[in-house]
C-alpha cells in the first residue's frame, strides 16, 4: 500500500534520514538548554540591582546574544563553515551541522531564560538574599526551581525550532529528512519523496511538543 502510494521512497534511506534529523536535534537541544541557562542567568544576575550587577558585562553579554539571534540561520551556517571544517575537519554530515543549530539556537534560547528569571517574584529572591543564602544556592534553590516551568516550555519552543533548522542544514548536506526531501525529493522532481519527509518532520515536531507539554504540566506547581 505504502510502496503503491510513494513509489520513489527509499525507505531505509527515510529511515536513516529520520535518525539523523532526531539526532541533530537531540543533541543540539542538549548543549543549547545548558547553555541557554547559563548565559541567561548572567544576563539576570548582571543586570540593574541583582547579585552580580554590572553594566559592562551586561552589555557585552546581550550585545553577542542580540547579534547571533538576529543574523538568519541559512547565512549563520554559511559565516560558520570554517570554523566548522576547522573544529571538525569537514562541512557534511549529522555533526557539521551541530555547531551552526548551537550557535543559532543558545542567544535564542537565552533570551527565553532571562524572560522567566525576570518573572520570578522578586520577594522570593530578596527573602534567599536576606538569609545569607550564597548565589550558587540562589540559582539552585530559587532561580531555577521558580522559573522550571517557563525553561521546559521555552526550551520545548527551541526544539522545534531546532527541527526546522536541521531541514535547512540538510540543504548544505547535513542530512536528515532536509537533505532529503531537497536531493532525493525536490531535485528529481518525486514529489512523494518530499511529501513523505515533510510528514515525518511534522512527527517528530508533535512528539516533542507533546513532550514538552507533559513535562510542562508536570514541573509547574501552581
Amino acid at each position: 500500500m505504502l510502496n503503491q502510494l510513494f513509489p520513489n521512497v527509499d525507505w531505509g534511506k527515510m529511515l536513516d534520514a529520520t535518525y539523523e534529523t532526531v539526532y541533530m536535534t537531540a543533541v543540539a537541544t542538549v548543549i543549547t538548554f545548558i547553555l541557554g541557562i547559563l548565559i541567561g542567568i548572567v544576563l539576570f544576575l548582571t543586570s540593574d540591582n541583582q547579585l552580580w550587577a554590572n553594566k559592562i558585562v551586561h552589555f557585552l553579554t546581550g550585545s553577542l546574544v542580540n547579534i547571533f539571534r538576529s543574523i538568519p540561520f541559512i547565512v549563520l551556517i554559511i559565516l560558520l563553515i570554517p570554523f566548522t571544517k576547522f573544529l571538525l575537519g569537514t562541512i557534511r554530515g549529522a555533526n557539521a551541522a551541530l555547531p551552526a543549530l548551537i550557535i543559532g539556537a543558545a542567544p535564542f534560547y537565552a533570551r527565553m531564560v532571562l524572560i522567566a528569571l525576570r518573572e520570578i517574584d522578586k520577594g522570593v529572591i530578596e527573602a534567599a538574599r536576606s538569609m545569607g543564602a550564597k548565589t550558587s544556592t540562589i540559582i539552585w534553590k530559587v532561580l531555577i526551581p521558580e522559573s522550571l516551568p517557563a525553561l521546559i516550555s521555552g526550551i520545548t519552543v527551541t526544539a522545534v525550532a531546532l527541527v526546522g533548522y536541521t531541514a535547512m542544514a540538510g540543504i548544505i548536506g547535513a542530512g536528515g529528512l532536509g537533505n532529503l526531501a531537497f536531493l532525493d525529493g525536490f531535485q528529481r522532481n518525486r514529489t512523494d519523496v518530499t511529501l513523505m519527509a515533510t510528514v515525518l518532520i511534522l512527527v517528530v515536531v508533535f512528539i516533542i511538543q507533546y513532550i514538552g507539554d507533559f513535562i510542562t504540566v508536570k514541573v509547574d506547581k501552581r
